[in-house]
């Protein structure tokens, strides 16, 4: 299995509607980890439980607001809610830029399967998507000990002074231009990081790169990275596998539903844009 679907989990999830940004009780009904009245049972005396609740609305407070919202699914009985869970915010000053919103992404588990993360992430309004920006922007991680609360708040504008470089990249992405060639490089690159064995996945590398919509039908690298991203990441492009007899079956790519594997793919993505922003002369000011 691919290291970047292991453990792949289908949770609880929401998303806001367009610019209008989520309630507070429409979270808790389709995502009740991030309100988890305790830690879970499993945690020593040394875990300070800080309620994603708590942060999120001090959060909140501060003019951060969330549009996304999501939590994995365990086989564990009674850990339902307490599990890893993931919300995507934007600050009032820059909700959005164009056709992009920058994010921050928090994450965090009262389960004690991850501390509180704070990541860069680029919403693309087109086709409401959600990405993770790449390894070149720091993310800030804060453990479950002390003053959690307030260094939250702070992690989330250390990592909001991105924004610029963020939004920045993503201009200079829109201006370099893709031969069909280069194009099909990056399809295979992205095919060997989302396929164990690209011979038998059910697409192949040139698949990934059929877009979706009218709009992105374009050559330049940021429209190439997001269709590859999208095909990537939300799966149900069908195709054809082969069993054991060696008999065609019809198949179709699952998507990438878990907090981590869509995290670590989402990343590696990201840096294998920047890599062919190099290869093109054009290197993107974050990453030089």
């Amino acid at each position: 299995m691919n290291r970047y679907m292991r453990g792949m989990t289908n949770g609880g999830m929401i998303r806001a509607n367009g610019t209008q940004a989520l309630c507070l009780d429409e979270m808790r009904a389709r995502v009740p980890a991030i309100f988890a009245a305790a830690a879970h049972e499993s945690r020593s005396e040394r875990y300070v439980y800080i309620p994603t609740e708590t942060v999120l609305r001090g959060l909140m407070a501060e003019g951060f607001e969330p549009f996304f919202a999501q939590q994995s699914k365990t086989r564990v009985e009674g850990k339902e809610a307490f599990t890893k869970h993931m919300v995507r915010l934007r600050h009032a000053s820059r909700v959005t830029s164009g056709d992009e919103a920058h994010e921050i992404i928090l994450i965090n588990a009262h389960d004690g399967t991850a501390s509180y993360q704070m990541i860069s992430g680029v919403f693309r309004f087109v086709c409401a998507n959600g990405l993770f920006a790449g390894d070149t922007f720091g993310q800030a991680k804060v453990m479950h000990s002390g003053d959690a609360e307030s260094k939250v708040i702070d992690a989330a504008y250390t990592v909001l002074e991105d924004a610029d470089r963020i939004m920045n990249d993503v201009q200079e992405m829109k201006a370099v231009e893709l031969q069909h060639d280069e194009q099909q490089a990056f399809a295979k690159a992205v095919h060997a990081l989302r396929f164990d064995d690209p011979e038998k996945a059910a697409v192949s590398a040139d698949q990934l790169l059929l877009p979706r919509r009218y709009e992105d039908r374009r050559g330049d690298l940021w429209s190439t990275f997001n269709v590859l991203q999208e095909n990537t990441i939300k799966g149900g492009q069908r195709g054809f596998t082969r069993d054991a007899a060696g008999h065609r079956r019809r198949a179709s790519t699952r998507e990438v539903r878990g907090i981590d594997q869509s995290k670590a793919l989402n990343r590696a993505l990201w840096t294998l844009a920047e890599e062919m922003a190099r290869l093109k002369g054009a290197p993107l000011a974050s990453a030089a």
